[in-house]
């Protein structure tokens, strides 16, 4: 492992918690991807050991460790055999419980974002909308202020965690004359009445309960309005960085173990009196993939340090997003042709993996909106800014 980011400390963490996912989560992988739901003891097993507390001060009851902890947890993940488990549990970690530490209050963080930490509350992050997925500015959820309570109504969208969580971070309109900038963010339990979930079939990320959410006159304090009314968009953008940048690296890793995979398989495939790995058409194919993967990895992790370091990284984590999400995609598709007949079978997982992976340039910006924005902060030189 490279010793520019990864410690020996973190190499350690890799080993145990490599080891927890094998005796504690792959074993039932199977079975979450036939129900599409995952069983909540897992949670709680994983806010024992602290997973869900990586990235969170130690102040707000997080282990306030630094980021490289976060890469090898997203890492790990993508080694499992499954996109929606993987999903499922960095959505909770880093979408929701993100906004709830950042915006949320003191009530908030105590009721909500001490028992995400702990496993016992799950979390979903309700940004995207039937018309609005990528187009933060243009969701037309609403939230109006009545007294002291805002009344929210409207609809989101391929809601990971959207059907079992216990409670949703929610973007809505509070003055909706104002564009982007009459965005607010809410926390809403979801015993609220008037919220209602249906979970959506999906080509991939099984085992995930990605949902479609309604809101019909839901009443809720105004307590639990996150921050201040009307910044919920750059809220929103800020956090944006470690989204991409988390799709980054769950892409350059699952893009990794799928060329592992590959090549182990093809050391043992004879055909032709010799193994796969002997001929020089694939073992230049692995060499291409190998070379991409690498080149995804490196550029991924200094942009998590430069994160780390508390710099505003929007412009590169969206090229990680786009550049290794495409890469991985490509480079599945080949790994699961080295596996022949094979590939195809749903014994072997590059087929699960081909699913999955096809979600990396859809899910959390699509590539095309990507690009935009990479260009107008190149061609037009627009400058995003961090909330002050």
């Amino acid at each position: 492992m490279n010793s520019m980011y990864f410690t020996e400390e973190h190499n350690s963490f890799r080993e145990s918690f490599r080891d927890f996912l094998k005796k504690e989560v792959t074993p039932h992988i199977d079975k979450w991807e036939k129900t599409g739901s995952i069983e909540r003891f897992i949670w709680k097993k994983f806010g024992e050991m602290g997973y869900f507390g990586l990235n969170v001060s130690e102040e707000n009851g997080g282990l306030g460790l630094d980021i490289f902890y976060t890469v090898i947890f997203l890492e790990e993940l993508q080694r499992i055999h499954s996109g929606g488990f993987a999903a499922a549990m960095w959505a909770h970690a880093y979408l929701a419980m993100t906004h709830l530490e950042k915006e949320g209050d003191d009530r908030i963080k105590e009721q909500y974002l001490t028992p995400s930490i702990h496993g016992d509350k799950i979390g979903c992050l309700c940004i995207s909308e039937p018309f609005a997925g990528s187009d933060v500015a243009g969701i037309r959820t609403t939230a109006e202020k009545k007294e002291s309570t805002y009344v929210l109504n409207g609809s989101k969208t391929f809601i990971t965690n959207g059907v079992y969580s216990d409670y949703l971070v929610v973007a809505a309109k509070t003055q909706p004359e104002l564009g982007n900038k009459g965005i607010s963010i809410f926390l809403v339990d979801r015993n609220t009445e008037g919220i209602s979930a249906t979970k959506l079939d999906k080509l991939g990320w099984k085992a995930s309960d990605t949902g479609e959410i309604s809101f019909d006159n839901v009443v809720i304090s105004e307590e639990n309005l996150m921050g201040e009314e009307g910044k919920g968009f750059p809220y929103i953008m800020q956090h944006f960085a470690l989204e991409r940048l988390v799709m980054g690296v769950n892409a350059h890793a699952r893009a990794e173990y799928a060329v592992e995979y590959g090549l182990n398989y093809m050391k043992e495939r004879i055909a032709f009196g010799k193994s796969l790995d002997k001929f020089q058409a694939l073992r230049h194919k692995v060499a291409e993939m190998a070379s991409e993967v690498e080149m995804c990895k490196e550029f991924n992790y200094s942009i998590a340090k430069r994160l780390n370091d508390g710099q505003y990284v929007v412009k590169e984590a969206s090229m990680s997003k786009l550049l290794s999400t495409k890469i991985a995609d490509s480079v599945i598709y080949d790994c699961l042709q080295l596996l022949g007949g094979y590939g195809y079978m749903e014994d072997y997982p590059m087929a699960r993996m081909l699913r999955d992976s096809r979600l990396g340039p859809i899910g959390g910006g699509t590539s095309e909106i990507l690009k935009e924005i990479i260009a107008k902060m190149i061609i037009d030189k627009k400058d995003y800014k961090p909330v002050t």
